[in-house]
């Protein structure tokens, strides 16, 4: 059953971004749900799809960071960073669960963000998470934050494996007319 269906945004309509915050002071239950998929073997994993400069799709494992009600990742030099600075939009997928096909689906764009004070309160919140892997910060200097602006978000509740009968919860950030589309 979906929650909530919007239109497709056209024209010169675009969605409107939105942070984990508005997610959260919307749709509490969809933010809720989605952190524990996101954070369910201990700290946050997930896939992060980005466009290639083809304009194909890439997928990577990543680790964002559930934080001050906004989601984060740190990322490495790699394809996937220079995906995302070429065309900001991503898609994030949660780690299959071990007991059911529950989960957690968000789509956007990604911000550089440049905040030394922010910085360091997310590499010591990485550094917390992980503790039992004894990592440093001087592991993250060339890791670029990028900060996880929401457009859609789909949560899919199971019960079990083979549910014939899934349960998706959609959400869209509001459309801003004020915006050019792309």
């Amino acid at each position: 059953m979906l929650a909530r269906v919007d239109t497709e945004v056209t024209g010169d309509e675009r969605a409107r971004m939105a942070t984990w915050r508005d997610l959260r002071t919307d749709r509490p239950d969809l933010a809720d749900a989605g952190r524990e998929l996101l954070y369910q073997f201990g700290v946050g994993l997930a896939f992060l799809g980005t466009v290639r400069p083809d304009g194909g799709p890439r997928l990577h494992p990543i680790c964002p960071l559930c934080a001050d009600d906004r989601l984060f990742a740190f990322l490495v030099p790699s394809p996937k960073r220079d995906d995302l600075g070429r065309d900001s939009r991503y898609a994030l997928h949660s780690f299959p669960c071990a007991e059911s096909e529950d989960a957690f689906y968000l789509r956007g764009e990604a911000r550089v963000r440049d905040d030394d004070g922010l910085r360091t309160q997310l590499i010591d919140q990485f550094l917390a998470e992980r503790s039992q892997l004894a990592l440093s910060a001087d592991e993250l200097v060339d890791q670029q934050l990028f900060e996880l602006d929401i457009d859609t978000c789909l949560l899919t509740r199971t019960d079990g494996h083979g549910d014939p009968k899934p349960r998706h919860t959609v959400w869209h950030a509001e459309p801003d007319v004020s915006r050019p589309s792309r």
